[in-house]
């Protein structure tokens, strides 16, 4: 018995460095990424710290600042494939994905329906034709990253910093893949993005100021309505192991 014991116990120490010596190497494999967008701009600066989750899987997002009473103002960061209209794994061709256009409006509804900017085809979502401007947009990590940006000026005692993020293909025992078996759109996405916040006081300015999921999206992006109720919600919550805003002034 107290052989066995002495296995179990050196079975789950093995299991426990394996876990760990992965997660290093992930961070030797992606280290943290420091870009800046809005660098040309006049503003607060400020930086936003992302740090992945265990279940983070190369996801989609945006950033961007609404005053208090919900009016969109500015995005910070949108991942370059939303902002640009175009997916490096578009579309099948000769048995390998090409890059082309692509409509995702299950990806990042919340941001697009805030920003208020609708297509010709109907979609909140920028296209190739009229794409985000390159100061706000960039690849999307692979992992942990800093953004290094401007918060704009503002007569607002307070502002909200928002962040949406989405990763396809991350299915639960709720958000089934044959769930809604006629929605394509909710196909490319499973469990709907998540959206966080933060609210800064801009008189009394903290340091550090951290987000807290408050709902969901749409899940196939069919409106800009935010869903409080995130119980259903299991590994997309896991995508984030932590997101902040610093400042360093």
């Amino acid at each position: 018995m107290n052989t066995l014991k002495y296995v179990l116990i050196l079975a789950t120490v093995l299991i426990i460095a394996a876990c760990s010596s992965t997660k290093e190497a992930d961070k030797k494999l992606f280290p943290i990424k420091v870009f800046s967008t809005l660098s040309d701009s006049s503003g607060i600066p400020a930086e936003i710290h992302f740090t992945s989750g265990p279940a983070h899987n190369y996801p989609l997002m945006a950033i961007w600042v609404e005053d208090t009473d919900s009016n969109y103002i500015q995005t910070l960061y949108v991942s370059e494939s939303i902002g640009k209209g175009t997916f490096d794994r578009a579309k099948a061709q000769s048995g390998k994905w090409q890059p082309g256009e692509a409509r995702r409006p299950a990806a990042l509804p919340y941001w697009g329906h805030r920003r208020g900017i609708q297509a010709d085809d109907g979609l909140y979502l920028p296209t190739p034709e009229e794409p985000v401007p390159d100061a706000i947009t960039g690849a999307t990590p692979t992992g942990d990253f800093i953004l290094k940006t401007k918060l704009p000026e503002s007569s607002e005692k307070s502002i909200r910093i928002l962040f949406e993020i989405n990763q396809s293909w991350d299915w639960n025992e709720y958000w089934t893949n044959n769930k809604y078996p006629e929605d394509n759109d909710y196909k490319t996405s499973s469990q709907p993005a998540l959206v966080y916040e933060t609210v800064i006081n801009l008189e009394d300015r903290e340091k550090e100021y951290t987000l807290k999921p408050i709902g969901h999206s749409h899940q196939s992006g069919k409106n800009g309505k935010l869903y409080s109720n995130i119980s259903t919600l299991t590994t997309a919550l896991e995508i984030t192991g932590s997101i902040k805003v610093r400042f360093t002034d």
